[in-house]
Formats: C-alpha cells, sequence, structure tokens
C-alpha cells in the first residue's frame, strides 16, 4: 500500500509513458538505426509550496550516503532520508507515448540517471500474467525524501506501448507493497550503472540487477549502451522540450563534437555518472577541478558551500528566503558573466541567462513575479567531499548529455540553445 504524499522528487524525469508487461514471447522489434527516441515534456505543478532548493539538497545528501554505504559494505542509516516536505512537485519532465493494451500499464515512472532498479506500484496494482515469475527477494530503495519496499519480480516489459521498439524479455523488477513520496507516479524506470542496485535485494544482498538499457543492449533493441538526453530551455509552465534517446545519439539535437569524458575515480562520485570538472565566472575560479556527478534527477545547479560562497561574493547576490534561491537584482543581472565548465579539457559556456529562473515561471516557486532568482544553488558540504557539484536539469537544458555505461564515459556537447534567451 502507498504511504504517499506528492511525488519525492521535484525534477526527475517523469516519463509519463507506459511499462507494460506481457504474456506473448514477442519478437524483439528493431528499428532503422537501432536508436529509439522518446519526446517529452516539461511541466510545473504550480500548487506546492515547499522549496525547490531543499529538495535538491535532500537527494543530494541521499546521493552521498547510499554511495558511501555502498562502498563501506554498511546498510544505508536513517539519517540519509531527510524530511522534506513532500507537497511540492514544482518540476517534471513528460514523455508522451502511445498507449498499452496490456493489464499492466504503469503509465508514470520517474526516469532516474542517479538510481537503477525499476520498480512499479506506487500507483496501481501489479498485476501478474503467465510470464510473470516471482523471485526470491524483497527489494527496497531509500531516496531522497521518499522509498519503497517490496518484491522483485522477472517479467517481459514494453517501454512505451504495446508496439513499442523497446521490448524486454526478462527484465528485473521491483513491484512495491509499500512507497512514500510517489503520488502521481507509478513508480522509477532506473538508468544508472547497475552497481547501485548492489544491497538494494535481499538475501541477494551482493547481486546486481541489469537495468533496462542493459538488457536492451544484450537483447539487440539497441547497438549501444547507451541513453542520450536533450532539453531545449522554456519559459512555460508545460511544454514538449526534450527527447530521450536510447542506444546512440541524435545528431539533430546537439553542435559540434560530443566531448568524451570518462568517469571519475573519486569517490563517492564515481558510483554514480560522475566526471571530473571546474568551474569559473569569467576569469574568478569558483570551484577548483574536481569530482561531481551529471544527474537527471536534480533541478538545479548544485555546488559545494565555499563555491557558492564565492559565487555569491562575485556576484552580488543575496540569500531570498521565499525561494531558498540566490537573487540579482537588474543591474546585477546585466553584469553577469558567464560560468564556464571545464570539462575533459573543454570550456562549456554557461551564459548568464542559463543561470537564471525562468521569471515568468517565479510566482510556480513562490517567488516575486518581478525578481530574478539564480540556480546555482548549495550542495550543502564543503568542496573535498568527493561529490562537490551536481550538473542538474538546469544545466541539461543548455548541453547535450550522453550516459554511456558501456564507454564508462559522460559525453556533453553544445546544442542550438546553449546560448538562448529563453529565460
Amino acid at each position: 500500500m502507498s504511504r504517499g504524499f506528492s511525488s519525492s522528487f521535484l525534477s526527475l524525469l517523469l516519463l509519463a509513458l507506459s511499462l507494460t508487461f506481457t504474456a506473448s514471447a514477442t519478437p524483439l522489434v528493431q528499428v532503422n538505426d537501432n536508436l529509439v527516441r522518446l519526446p517529452f515534456a516539461k511541466r510545473l505543478n504550480l500548487t506546492g509550496s515547499g522549496k525547490l532548493i531543499a529538495r535538491d539538497q535532500a537527494r543530494a545528501h541521499n546521493l552521498r550516503a547510499r554511495a558511501n554505504a555502498k562502498l563501506s559494505g554498511t546498510p544505508l542509516s536513517a539519517d540519509a532520508v531527510i524530511s522534506v516536505p513532500a507537497d511540492n512537485q514544482v518540476v517534471d519532465y513528460v514523455v508522451n507515448v502511445s498507449d498499452a493494451s496490456a493489464r499492466n500499464a504503469h503509465t508514470s515512472l520517474l526516469v532516474d540517471t542517479g538510481s537503477s532498479n525499476t520498480w512499479v506500484g506506487a500507483g496501481k496494482s501489479f498485476v501478474q500474467t503467465s510470464s510473470t515469475r516471482q523471485t526470491q527477494d524483497r527489494v527496497s530503495v531509500t531516496y531522497g525524501s521518499g522509498d519503497f519496499s517490496g518484491t522483485e519480480f522477472i517479467d517481459n516489459v514494453v517501454i512505451g506501448g504495446a508496439n513499442s521498439a523497446l521490448k524486454i524479455n526478462g527484465q528485473s523488477i521491483g513491484v512495491a507493497t509499500e512507497s512514500e513520496g510517489f503520488d502521481g507516479v507509478d513508480g522509477i524506470l532506473g538508468i544508472g550503472p547497475n552497481g547501485l542496485t548492489v544491497g538494494t535485494l535481499s538475501p541477494d544482498t551482493r547481486s546486481t540487477i541489469p537495468t533496462v538499457t542493459d538488457n536492451l543492449f544484450s537483447q539487440g533493441v539497441i547497438s549501444a549502451n547507451q541513453v542520450a538526453v536533450s532539453f531545449e530551455p522554456t519559459n512555460k509552465a508545460d511544454s514538449v522540450n526534450g527527447e530521450l534517446t536510447f542506444g546512440g545519439t541524435d545528431s539533430s539535437k546537439f553542435t559540434g563534437a560530443i566531448n568524451f569524458a570518462p568517469l571519475t575515480r573519486t569517490s563517492p562520485a564515481s558510483e554514480f555518472f560522475g566526471i571530473d570538472q571546474s568551474i569559473r565566472l569569467g576569469s574568478t575560479t569558483i570551484l577548483s577541478k574536481t569530482a561531481g556527478i551529471v544527474d537527471t534527477g536534480t533541478t538545479l545547479l548544485l555546488i559545494a558551500t565555499d563555491a557558492l560562497q564565492r559565487y555569491q561574493r562575485a556576484t552580488g547576490a543575496v540569500l531570498d528566503r521565499n525561494t531558498g534561491l540566490l537573487r540579482i537584482t537588474q543591474a546585477q543581472f546585466q553584469k553577469l558573466q558567464s560560468l564556464f565548465f571545464t570539462i575533459n579539457g573543454v570550456n562549456f559556456e554557461f551564459t548568464a541567462n542559463a543561470q537564471i529562473f525562468p521569471r515568468s515561471l517565479n510566482t510556480a516557486i513562490g517567488g516575486n513575479a518581478n525578481s530574478i532568482y539564480l540556480i546555482v544553488g548549495d550542495i550543502g558540504t564543503r568542496s573535498g567531499s568527493g561529490l562537490d557539484f551536481i550538473n542538474g536539469q538546469t544545466f541539461l537544458e543548455r548541453f547535450y548529455a550522453v550516459f554511456d555505461t558501456a564507454g564508462r564515459r559522460v559525453g556533453i556537447a553544445n546544442t542550438p540553445f546553449t546560448t538562448a534567451t529563453t529565460n
């Protein structure tokens, strides 16, 4: 049963897809270029009252705690869950796909590169079919301000409706008997590194669970074990502005070359899609080269506490108590310099416009319609923690990102919207 509040994540990719469990051994469907593209839309919940930054910080805290627990071989401690009011979804992303015709059509799953378990049952009961096989394992995962527990099953899965090319035989999925923080969605499609599933099963605590991307690749549905994410900045509450591509990259979504950076060796960022980067504001160093992650599940650009202090001094921003974000004046915005991210030797420019929350949507986050809020926030720890930044969705709206599991790397490229003045 659900112990649900509103969705525990304010900014995970919300895939309003069909996750269908099929009884028939349907032949795998191929597409011409071995790429499967799913459009999705940005959607704002205008009724939430919580702070955007508090949710992102809770997620960052949990990501660090989960990774450290895995590295030390100890159970996740209770303090990994931060109590944050679960009534503020604020930002999510919705992909529109065909309806499913099978008995289990779970139409709202959050797509998360910061976790790797796929599970359902938060909002809709799971019905076993002739292809369903229950395993011996219980499963449980704790997220930043939510959690689920249940039973692990093996089943045939269709993502995107009965006629979709994303068909997987024998996918391991969790079915929730209890969940908290997931009202309005039915579960998560976890596409992070599969090592994140270690310790989520019991009694098979040392087992890894292949992700849906792993199985799509091993079963020949896609030709590369990678997922690419394309966003477009928007100042509308609801807008179809993105594409999720399984199996490769879509050259129409980026400009120039993709810069691939190897996954960092610094823990705990190394447990995720972590990279090394440095950040400067104009010529002022904000964050020296250090490890962090690229994450679809975080809304803002989070940086270490001492780095944010340098950024705040350089911009002249003040903390806005209503939103929890930094606020600048119009005059300060006119003088705001670009941030530059140096990733694997390549500089990526994050313009002044990219650094602000869309002004037309200020009231959606509890702000003043005439104010200017910065999307750079405090990760909650000082630099040197091993996870000193999170490049969240506000970053991903300006750059094309490739999460390459097989190559153990993350790709970043400019897009036609890198220098857009949308906000």
